[in-house]
């Protein structure tokens, strides 16, 4: 299948290629960039020297079959409208733009522990939101059952690289380093989908969630701390989430000690799972720019093909 990316000289955009030009059953023959067209993609993705002889376009590729959308939010729409012929594709679109379930294009909300049957059927997905992937895997099993009965409390890091690569003052180097600090407090952009995840898994939820997100001084990975009343033992607990994952390839319950470093670099999500003093506390931690984006995005387009859902994704941890 021949694939392309459009907005490829950004970070998820070159994790994009980076996952591509290694998958067994595609060919990248674009990569789109307004910015860098005319350019190798080596002279701005510099670890792919030796990997690819490619030079960023300036238009998509019309024999490209499927491609991916990895514009600024907002541009996706805009994108659309002016090339209204590049629905005729297959597209998985990263931004924010369609991921509400009534979005007027009826792209279908790409989490596969949620969706897996429709994103199977479907032509277009909208990618979830890194923050939203790592809280509702940690979530999904319990409103699945109907059992989130009280406010969820939420405490989740993520990595500089979710700030996109455009410099800014919270994102500069010299600010990140050494430095943590909370924003967007109580209202979050990925509440909304986190919300209709949650209703869509348990009928008439309805309870507050308290989400702190916090950015942290290191590159790359999320780490959600969540808890809320539960009335279930730990071995109860276990039982639900080991039964719930067991159908989906990347996701893994442990009641052990678990590590942001586990999964850097990998598409996995490690839940760790601890029943305390008539509390749940679930830590989740992903990779931010593969499972919260980029590998996540070519693990719905393997489920849309048909294909092995780790094709391309048996990815290596940095642990050290």
């Amino acid at each position: 299948m021949k694939i392309g990316v459009i907005g490829a000289a950004g970070y998820t955009g070159g994790e994009l290629i980076r996952l591509l030009l290694h998958h067994p059953e595609v060919e990248l023959v674009s990569a789109v960039s307004e910015s860098q067209s005319g350019k190798k993609i080596d002279s701005i993705h510099t670890d792919l020297k030796g990997e690819t002889d490619l030079f960023f376009d300036l238009r998509l590729d019309e024999e490209v079959d499927l491609f991916f959308l990895c514009k600024g939010h907002g541009q996706s729409t805009k994108h659309l409208a002016l090339n209204p012929h590049d629905l005729d594709k297959k597209i998985i679109d990263l931004s924010t733009d369609f991921r509400p379930r009534n979005n007027e294009l009826k792209f279908v909300y790409g989490l596969p522990e949620l969706n897996k049957t429709e994103i199977q059927l479907a032509n277009h997905i909208a990618n979830p939101g890194c923050f939203a992937t790592s809280i509702q895997l940690a979530l999904l099993p319990l409103a699945a059952k109907a059992l989130i009965n009280d406010e969820i409390h939420i405490h989740a890091i993520t990595g500089s690289t979710g700030a996109g690569q455009k410099p800014r003052t919270t994102t500069h180097f010299s600010w990140r380093n050494n430095n943590l600090s909370i924003y967007k407090l109580f209202e979050h952009q990925h509440l909304s989908e986190i919300t209709e995840s949650l209703k869509q898994a348990q009928a008439g939820f309805d309870k507050h969630i308290n989400f702190v997100p916090m950015r942290g001084d290191f590159p790359r990975g999320i780490l959600s701390s969540i808890y809320m009343q539960c009335e279930l033992d730990q071995n109860e607990v276990m039982d639900i989430y080991t039964d719930y994952y067991q159908a989906h390839p990347f996701v893994h319950v442990t009641d052990e000690e678990i590590n942001l470093k586990e999964v850097v670099n990998t598409n996995k999500c490690f839940l760790q799972i601890r029943k305390l003093a008539g509390k749940l506390h679930v830590t989740s931690v992903i990779d931010n720019l593969l499972k919260g984006a980029s590998g996540q995005a070519v693990q719905n387009m393997n489920l849309m093909n048909a294909w092995d859902e780790k094709a391309g994704l048996r990815l290596k941890p940095a642990a050290f």
